[in-house]
């Protein structure tokens, strides 16, 4: 019996020995095992379970007597050309950065990687974003920088309602983040033929996101030109004479209050100079809920060439709480019959008793020029807010909250007449937010004006026959 089971385990070794193409076929399809498991839609699924059973074929078919050395050859060309697939898709990808930064088209020039599948939408081809994917965490990083914004003449904005505004008012998209297809359908797709549209995770969104619940859709458009913007007529047409100009605001809270109550109020334009918070910040485009492509906005001037962009013969005030009132409009406001606080606006009937100067300023540094060199501040005569000073065509000057208003607005308010508006508020505080101030006093001059139409109406209709 034992002399048996040792013929029979001999017989065994040197059937293996004999026969060395079974472990060489196991060793060779260990290579070619995927690590992880990936999914394909219906139709591709097939394609592959096709083109598994082709390369199973191959392998039953490959002779037996092959060497070692050859089918080692064998696997090291196969990983050659996937090393080329992933190379060639980091050219590609590499390509599209580089054209963006030339400002080329996304859609025009990126093409797509093998890696990468399609589906249709109502006639528009979406992609679906690949394991690894990383335009999405790019694009974000360009969009929270203003130096890149600048740079690329990318903005990225998120949320339906924005994205819907920006394409009404004819703004260009570049490229479309999406996590389901129910997200993309709320958007104009007539409006989409020529942007690329990448489905990505969820998980993905909500990671770049600054919303606390993001609503899976972002998207970059090259930076729009006020110029060449199509702002709702409904809007336009309501709007007054009425301008803003924003003085080193720099909290982009603010800023984006401010650009919101200005197109409450049908302001005509606002204009910023280059101390404001650059008008293009994700918070920035938040707080302004889509007062961006309702008006336009004009950013980084200089204050010599902001009379540039006011019509002709505009009175330009200022939006000032450091001032002190003259006393014979203290006397009239004192002799004034009392009113409640709604017709001021506030709670307080009379104006602010503090006495809060400007700094002066200098030509000369130098300690033996001092007296020569010292100028004294432009004269702006203060008056309260809701006293008539919206008359023609009107500026409006709001300024930070931090340095306040600058020496070049209180020049521009000197030269073209201007008046300081004060807002009278109760003793003990200190000043009002900028965009509290700015909405009061906006609103204040659209009623203004529009008790000035009503006026011209009636005096028109008194004269006709």
């Amino acid at each position: 019996m034992g002399c048996r089971l040792l013929v029979s385990e001999l017989s065994t070794i040197l059937t293996v020995k004999e026969n060395p193409g079974a472990n060489l076929k196991r060793y060779v399809r260990a290579l070619r095992r995927r690590p992880v498991k990936v999914l394909y839609p219906d139709d591709e699924t097939e394609k592959q379970q096709k083109s598994k059973q082709n390369i199973s074929k191959v392998v039953e078919q490959r002779p037996a007597h092959q060497t070692f050395a050859a089918q080692k050859k064998t696997v090291s060309e196969s990983g050659i050309k996937n090393k080329q697939k992933v190379e060639d898709t980091g050219d590609a990808i590499s390509k599209f950065w580089s054209n963006s930064k030339q400002g080329t088209k996304a859609s025009a020039d990126y093409k797509m990687p093998s890696s990468a599948f399609y589906d249709d939408l109502a006639g528009l081809r979406y992609e679906k974003a690949f394991p690894g994917d990383k335009r999405l965490a790019r694009v974000v990083c360009v969009a929270r920088s203003r130096k890149f914004r600048e740079q690329q003449g990318k903005v990225l904005l998120e949320g339906r309602r924005l994205i819907c505004d920006a394409l009404d008012a004819g703004a260009i998209p570049q490229m479309i983040f999406f996590s389901t297809v129910e997200r993309l359908r709320e958007l104009p797709l007539d409006k989409l033929r020529r942007t690329s549209l990448v489905k990505v995770k969820f998980e993905e969104i909500k990671t770049w996101s600054d919303l606390v619940t993001p609503q899976g859709l972002m998207a970059i458009f090259s930076r729009p030109d006020a110029a060449r913007l199509a702002f709702p007529s409904e809007q336009r047409g309501q709007s007054v004479p009425l301008s803003l100009i924003c003085d080193n605001v720099r909290d982009p809270g603010n800023l984006g209050t401010i650009l919101r109550c200005a197109a409450a109020a049908g302001c005509h334009s606002v204009l910023l100079t280059k101390g404001c918070v650059d008008v293009w910040e994700p918070k920035v485009l938040r707080a302004a809920m889509g007062a961006h492509f309702r008006l336009p906005i004009i950013p980084s001037l200089e204050w010599d060439h902001i009379p540039g962009h006011l019509p002709t013969m505009t009175t330009v005030h200022l939006a000032d709480n450091c001032s002190v009132m003259e006393k014979d409009a203290e006397e009239a406001a004192a002799s004034s019959p009392p009113r409640k606080a709604g017709d001021y606006g506030w709670v307080s009937t009379r104006p602010n008793p503090r006495n809060v100067q400007y700094e002066e300023y200098y030509e000369s540094d130098s300690d033996d020029e001092l007296d020569e060199g010292r100028l004294s501040l432009p004269v702006v005569e203060t008056q309260l807010y809701h006293e008539n000073w919206a008359q023609g065509h009107t500026a409006l000057v709001i300024g930070g909250e931090t340095h306040g208003l600058s020496v070049e607005a209180l020049q521009l308010a000197e030269r073209t007449d201007g008046r300081r508006l004060l807002v009278p508020m109760v003793p003990g505080v200190d000043s009002l937010n900028s965009a509290m101030a700015a909405s009061i006093l906006l609103f204040e001059g659209r009623r203004q004006f529009t008790l000035l139409n009503r006026e011209s109406d009636r005096k028109t209709k008194s004269k006709m026959p």
